[in-house]
């Protein structure tokens, strides 16, 4: 009997000491006073950083500072890009992430919020060769080169529907579109809703099939995977913010 209680203690004692032991990444924004928030910034419309004002603005941006403010701490948002967002997040460099679609590559990984936005993925090419590049199918050529970005979900997409065709993969800063301008690929793949953003700044680029996008996809935060106080509390955090039509109106700002 005596060693039964005594094993009982013990177990007690470490199950308390590893429980206390763990401290959320909650624990660490509330206490520090800010919130660290890794981004790409070359998405115009998401996450875009103004070269004029060097500053971060967006969708993305606007969630984050939204966030920070009803959490009552300061922002501070990391650099990254696209190759390195799911480490940046696993190694602590910051304590989410802007936006990311949602794959079971990351999530094997990195933790997700819930999903607050979608879309789907569209080509882009010249407006000088949308009579002959027309269609989702005509990309699949030996001769068309498809431009995509390292480490984005269209790099993986590309792969399986355009097996024939060249592959283009730049790593950022660089994006895949500025390859379709530069003549050095004939096609480039992204979101429909940074297509729409693309073609305003550079009515040289056209949408190949802007009313069919494939592969729809999810948009949600990424996040620590072991970190279920951190994860619950941006649920929670999203489903307020669903319910008092943020995203909605957030969207509608940015034309998305």
């Amino acid at each position: 009997m005596k060693l039964i209680k005594i094993f009982t203690i013990s177990f007690l004692s470490l199950f308390l000491s590893a429980t206390y032991a763990f401290s959320s990444t909650l624990d660490d924004i509330v206490q520090s006073g800010v919130l660290k928030v890794g981004t790409t910034g070359d998405f115009p419309g998401w996450s875009f950083k103004n070269p004029v004002t060097d500053e971060y603005e967006g969708f993305d941006i606007d969630v984050a500072n939204k966030l920070a403010e009803s959490m009552g701490v300061k922002i501070e948002f990391v650099a990254t890009d696209w190759k390195n967002l799911v480490s940046g997040v696993v190694s602590s460099k910051y304590h989410m992430t802007s936006s990311a679609s949602i794959t079971a590559q990351r999530a094997i990984t990195a933790g997700y919020s819930d999903s607050y936005y979608g879309t789907g993925t569209v080509a882009m090419t010249l407006q000088k060769n949308s009579d002959s590049i027309d269609s989702w199918e005509k990309i699949n050529d030996s001769n068309i080169k498809v431009a995509v970005t390292l480490g984005t979900v269209f790099e993986g997409e590309a792969k399986k529907s355009f097996p024939d065709s060249k592959l283009v993969a730049v790593e950022a800063p660089a994006r895949e579109y500025q390859e379709v301008l530069s003549g050095r690929a004939d096609v480039s793949l992204t979101s429909k809703v940074d297509a729409l953003k693309l073609v305003n700044l550079y009515p040289e680029l056209s949408i190949v099939n802007l009313n069919e996008p494939k592969n729809a996809k999810l948009f949600a935060i990424l996040l620590p995977r072991g970190d279920q106080e951190w994860i619950n509390y941006i649920n929670h955090w999203i489903a307020d913010q669903k319910n008092k039509g943020f995203f909605s109106q957030t969207a509608e700002k940015f034309g998305l």
